[in-house]
């Protein structure tokens, strides 16, 4: 089956000489949750907004579920819906009224089950007669995701959808969005909450400094870069390692009761039965360990320090 969204060869770069993405090519799969992180200033924003059809590109090409989004770009932008970082709605508008007349944006006819639904979908259905401007900062976000919805899409750009809602919405929110996906509706996710992808990607992109650095699968990034720390914890104070343990790169922890070491995974040998022994040489003895897997955080940290 094709890619929903095929991007080749993108750039954008400004009057001021400043080159915000740098030869972009990745393809998104129908039906995937795809989520794209980055620092600040990365990327993320504009590849999205080139996308959507709202910034130009310098050069390459964004093909929209068979659509070119520059020769065909109304039929381009037809199944995208977006919801931008930035809140922007209208603010005396009732609930109902803002995300009906999205839906009329698209030349769709009017279907109040449809925009009736996806209020419901979103807990706004109390709501619907309410002025945009007498809700919380997380109930407004949600009508930004009900008036990117209001045109049943096929693809869903979320543009940091959860900053500045609380754990109670935010997690209500990755139900909706795993409901969307069950339907079949693809969504681009980018976010600075790290475990918002680990929690609900099939894939992720690393953008950095306006370049692809990594598309790859969730569950095998974390089994290819995942390292596993074990912690032992002592049955003495250490005030410092062994120079007989330098080898294992341990790490002490602050009060000096325990040992951090830290191995990969793919590797053949971890070591550890080797530093426990040495351990013992050392004169060092512990009551108890406990290891721990690297996080999607440790490794998004990890590969834009590289």
């Amino acid at each position: 089956m094709p890619p929903i969204i095929s991007i080749s060869s993108l750039t954008k770069s400004y009057a001021s000489g400043f080159t915000a993405l740098k030869g972009i090519d990745l393809d998104i799969n129908r039906g995937e949750i795809f989520a794209l992180l980055g620092p600040n200033g990365a990327g993320k924003t504009t590849l999205i907004s080139i996308i959507c059809g709202i910034a130009n590109a310098t050069s390459g090409k964004v093909v929209v579920d068979g659509h070119d989004n520059v020769g065909s770009f109304r039929a381009a932008r037809q199944p995208i819906g977006l919801v931008p970082q930035e809140l922007h709605t209208d603010a005396f508008e009732t609930v109902w009224a803002t995300v009906s007349f999205s839906r009329g944006l698209f030349g769709k006819p009017k279907n109040p089950a449809h925009i009736e639904k996806v209020l419901k979908d979103l807990s706004l259905w109390d709501k619907k007669d309410s002025k945009i401007v007498t809700l919380s900062g997380g109930m407004k976000r949600r009508v930004m995701i009900a008036k990117a919805l209001s045109h049943e899409p096929q693809i869903l750009f979320l543009d940091e959808p959860t900053a500045g809602v609380d754990v109670e919405l935010r997690k209500g929110m990755w139900e909706v969005v795993r409901t969307l996906r069950a339907a079949g509706v693809t969504v681009i996710l980018t976010t600075h909450y790290i475990e918002e992808a680990e929690e609900m990607a099939d894939r992720i992109g690393v953008i950095n400094k306006g370049e692809i650095i990594l598309v790859e699968e969730k569950n095998a990034l974390m089994q290819q870069l995942g390292k596993k720390r074990l912690k032992l914890h002592l049955q003495g104070k250490v005030t410092a390692i062994p120079a007989s343990l330098s080898a294992y790169h341990l790490e002490l922890a602050a009060d000096g009761e325990q040992l951090i070491y830290t191995y990969d995974t793919k590797s053949e040998r971890t070591g550890i039965t080797s530093l426990l022994s040495d351990l013992r040489e050392a004169g060092i003895r512990f009551f108890d360990l406990d290891t721990t897997q690297s996080s999607l955080e440790d490794i998004f940290v990890s590969l834009v320090k590289k």
